[in-house]
């Protein structure tokens, strides 16, 4: 099943309207009409838009998902155009296409000095790796605080309340996985 089938089919089930989804996720009516007729697959941050507005969570919308032949997906660096923005000095580059058939989601998180991203709290079971590139990151897990820099990790229940901030002078780059992708 498609992503674009899997959101009509919920939304019939639930006897809602395009135009109520549309009004109940925020996600504008012309987009979720071409998500629904696979013209477009959206992003994760609209999906999860949807998602709310059917009432469900991220995994739930992605169960059942078509998954391709292959697992394997090259993606030359020149056709990376999903970008998740945290704000104006942080952001996530998506390092893979298609996420709704991965069981992962792995980014590239860059921060800019004084930059930090927004406090998140997934869905339950979700999990998070990060993987610093360059400089050096302040990862706030909770009431816990892990200074990271380069080639240090960091494994965490990314349901917990966390927040990841430049804790130094230069743009700090992170190799990301979150598992289920969620953003």
């Amino acid at each position: 099943m498609k992503i674009g089938d899997k959101i009509r089919k919920v939304r019939k089930e639930k006897k809602m309207t395009l135009r109520a989804l549309s009004e109940a996720s925020g996600v504008a009516l012309a987009t979720l009409s071409r998500i629904e007729n696979n013209k477009m697959t959206g992003t994760v941050k609209s999906h999860q838009a949807i998602a709310s507005g059917l009432g469900l969570i991220l995994p739930q919308l992605y169960e059942d998902m078509e998954i391709g032949k292959s697992l394997v997906d090259f993606q030359p660096r020149q056709n990376r155009t999903d970008v998740f923005i945290h704000n104006d000095k942080a952001s996530y580059d998506m390092l893979t296409s298609n996420v709704l058939s991965k069981k992962m989601m792995p980014v590239m998180l860059k921060i800019a000095p004084g930059g930090e991203t927004a406090v998140e709290s997934l869905p339950k079971n979700t999990e998070k790796f990060i993987y610093i590139i360059k400089g050096r990151c302040k990862v706030s897990v909770g009431p816990e605080a892990y200074i990271l820099k380069k080639g240090q990790t960091l494994y965490l229940n990314a349901s917990l309340r966390h927040h990841l901030k430049n804790a130094g002078t230069e743009e700090t780059q992170a190799i990301c996985i979150i598992t289920p992708p969620a953003l």
